[in-house]
This record gives structure tokens, sequence and C-alpha cells, in this order.
């Protein structure tokens, strides 16, 4: 299930381990990464959420959710991330009213664009919760993929609670988890923020002192670290978001 960001607040306090809308070792699943044979496809444009004819291939099992566009290796070709979701049928729940939900998890399959095609270069086909977990007190957060300035973003919003975000960088035929930044709020107040750069090794953590503040008025106490850890976590290997924290694992 997926940690809330009243939750997921109080375990940000802890020390990293070992490094358009990352864990612990139990929760590293093998690495996925594959490079397959390239594949023809028309590029209908350069938007934020590109449309390709013909669909790009996805597993067996899965559907496609959404379609996110945009360069991910500088190159100034398109490059295409599909958003996909599993289509087990076990995975249909009922609710206590009644109500069918898919509780299938989700993942994200890239393609990046080659002289007219496309190569899939990366694959996680379940590293996201179900969009329709259930959030007991508090609404689920809304998951957003992102790419811009070159990078992949998976960002979680959570409304009047703040947000949480990580940036992933394409080297080889993977994705490193080069930045994390979060936010944590009390409707329009900011209560902490926290952003870290695993290639500098730098964490930053502001901590609002007025308590009386409504926003905008907020005085914070900013520290920074340095922190400890061996190697960049890659995108293929997370096998749960809900469970990769400030990045470390």
């Amino acid at each position: 299930m997926i940690k809330y960001f009243l939750s997921i607040s109080l375990i940000l306090f802890t020390h990293l381990a070992s490094g358009s809308r990352i864990h612990k070792a139990s929760g590293i699943s093998p690495a996925c990464a594959k490079v397959i044979s390239s594949i023809s496809v028309q590029v209908n444009g350069f938007a934020s959420r590109m449309a390709v004819t013909p669909p790009l291939p996805v597993p067996k099992g899965y559907r496609v959710t959404g379609c996110i566009g945009g360069d991910l290796n500088s190159d100034g070709i398109p490059d295409s991330v599909l958003i996909v979701k599993a289509t087990l049928k076990d995975r249909l729940e009922k609710t206590g009213d009644g109500k069918t939900v898919d509780r299938n998890r989700r993942g994200l399959i890239v393609f990046l664009g080659m002289n007219g095609q496309f190569k899939k270069v990366t694959e996680n086909l379940n590293c996201f919760s179900s969009e329709n977990e259930d959030g007991g007190v508090y609404f689920a957060p809304e998951l957003s993929v992102e790419i811009g300035r070159n990078k992949l973003y998976v960002h979680y919003l959570h409304g009047r609670y703040g947000y949480w975000k990580y940036t992933f960088r394409l080297r080889g035929s993977d994705f490193e988890l080069i930045g994390y930044d979060a936010s944590n709020s009390t409707g329009p107040r900011i209560d902490r923020q926290v952003s870290i750069n695993f290639l500098t090794k730098r964490r930053m953590e502001r901590i609002n002192t007025n308590t009386s503040a409504e926003g905008g008025d907020e005085v914070f106490d900013e520290k920074w670290k340095d922190i400890s850890l061996e190697g960049l976590a890659r995108l293929s290997q997370i096998k749960d978001f809900d469970n990769l924290e400030e990045g470390g694992w």
C-alpha cells in the first residue's frame, strides 16, 4: 500500500542506508533492463504527451494507460515512456460498498527515438501501486511521470499535504536516481522540505520554525550534510516506489 505523506514524513527523517506530471536491499528486484530490436514508428509531433503510430508494443498481460513524450538523451529526437498496468483478473476486488476496483500494479517502459524508429531500453512493469489503492483516512497521492530537461521524473502529489519527487538520468540502458525532493505541508504552510543530490552526495533539510505561519511567512532552519552511499539506484531495479523512502537502498 502506498505510504502516504503524513506517515512518510516520519520515515524521511531516517538516515540513508548506503546509497509532462529509489530503498533497502530487501526491496530491490533483479535487474530487468532489456534492449530489443528497433521498431519502426511514425512520430506525430514532439509534445509533452507524444502520439506514435503504430502503438509501441507492451508485454502480454499489460495494457497502456498513458504515454509521455520528450527528449531523454539530449539528441533532439523525441523519446517515449509508456505507463502500463497489469490485467490480472484476480486483482479486481469488491469494496465495502460493492464497487469493483482494479488493484493491478502499474509500471513503465522507456523507448528511445532513433531516426524514425524506437528502441526499448529499459522497463519496470510493477514498480507502482494501483491508482485505486485504498488511502484509508487520507486520499491516495497522485502519481505523475514527467520528462523535462532531458530527465525523467516520478512525482507524487498529495494535495494539501505536499509532494515528493524522484529525478532520474539516462545512463547506458538504464536510468540512475540522481535526485530526491520533498515538501511536507499543512495546508498552505510548508513545514519541512528535503532536497538530496545523489551525485554530489549532499542533503539539505529545511524546517519551518514558525508554527503559527499561514503560508508565505514561514521561517526556515536550513541544514546541510554529506550522505554516504555506494552507487546510484537504477530505475529497472526498484521493486516498489512505496518502499523507496528518501532513496536509500
